[in-house]
């Protein structure tokens, strides 16, 4: 456990396994988001315009309102109205008033967005086959737990009209950890039993 951490950053001896562990979650999650950006690349998106594609396809022929998009992204997005008026520029998505409540933006994604996201299911299989090609079916399983006990319940970031980012320095610092890079620069042991949400 922890050659590949250590050969990464170069780094001998950590704090605490928490901290290791930690380490080892931004490192991995480094990797495969960048996979994920590769293959957005392709088609000219980046993985936030990806998420809210993903989102509104699944609503389709319906839409969503900024917010509710907002608080189905994977990642926080500080700004999901710059991202839908790109998708929008591209073609992608399509914005009107809801029938509701004329004051109330609905975006849907158009014949083209999910002609795109048609394009991207066999380098996303490929993804996904990478993956597996690693972690076994039970360990899927084992990580999706880990992870959910991480970040437990998760922040409305609309909880009247705005997306927030959280605050992910809080979840680093918690561990231990003050930066990421080639070098990781710790600042301790997290005291234990500490909360990492």
């Amino acid at each position: 456990m922890g050659d590949a951490l250590r050969k990464r950053i170069q780094q001998e001896r950590f704090e605490s396994p928490e901290q290791e562990a930690v380490l080892n979650l931004l490192i991995a999650a480094e990797h495969v988001r960048g996979l994920f950006e590769r293959a957005c690349d392709e088609v000219g998106i980046t993985g936030s315009q990806y998420n809210v594609l993903r989102i509104l396809r699944g609503v389709y022929p319906e839409g969503h309102s900024r917010c509710e998009i907002a608080r189905r992204m994977i990642e926080r997005a500080p700004d999901v109205t710059r991202l839908i008026d790109r998708l929008e520029k591209q073609g992608l998505a399509e914005r009107d008033r809801g029938e509701r409540d004329r004051r109330l933006s609905i975006s849907r994604i158009t014949a083209a967005g999910l002609a795109l996201l048609e394009r991207m299911e066999p380098r996303l299989c490929q993804f996904h086959e990478h993956f597996a090609a690693r972690i076994s079916p039970r360990d899927c399983g084992e990580l999706s737990r880990i992870c959910e006990g991480l970040y437990g319940e998760p922040e409305d970031p609309c909880p009247g009209e705005s997306a927030s980012e959280p605050n992910r320095a809080g979840l680093w610092k918690s561990a231990g950890v003050t930066s990421v890079g080639d070098q990781a620069v710790n600042s301790g042991t997290p005291p234990a039993g500490r909360s990492m949400r």
